[in-house]
């Protein structure tokens, strides 16, 4: 019976889990759709262009995105057999592209026409696995230019 009680909660968290990953993917893909090429962004130093700069600044988005339980429980069966722990792919992948979404609204709110040197940094909360459910830190940062008219 507490097999079955078992069973149960995880078909029921892997629903769950499956539902607001993929709506917040399409959260993420209309946001993407939105924001396309405005402000352009850089990931080298290098960024060509004649128009005289009027302004600088840092921008930077953070998003902490926690794994649902039920991958947390196959990551865990994995740990044990060893190999690559696939499941974490899609929550650093949600993670990345927030963190570049934030940012890049935060430079569009100070008008900013680019962001160049846009660097992404992800940090493991709870690296002991003290917790059940692992959580991610993305930060991305970058320079946001903004040029005369």
């Amino acid at each position: 019976m507490d097999f079955l009680i078992v069973i149960g909660c995880l078909i029921i968290c892997y629903f769950t889990g499956n539902k607001i990953e993929k709506s917040h993917y399409k959260k993420i893909k209309e946001r993407e759709l939105r924001l396309y090429k405005s402000p352009c962004m850089t990931y080298g130093k290098s960024f060509a262009r004649s128009t005289k700069i009027k302004n600088t600044s840092l921008v930077s988005g953070s998003v902490v995105i926690g794994c649902d339980y039920f991958k947390s429980f196959i990551a865990s069966l994995r740990n044990l057999f060893g190999g690559n722990v696939s499941v974490y792919e899609s929550v650093l992948d949600r993670g990345r592209r927030e963190a570049l979404l934030r940012m890049r609204e935060y430079a569009l709110a100070k008008k900013a026409h680019a962001v160049i040197n846009v660097k992404i940094e992800t940090v493991m909360l709870d690296p002991l696995g003290t917790t059940h459910n692992p959580k991610v830190c993305v930060t991305a940062y970058g320079t946001a230019i903004e040029y005369d008219k």
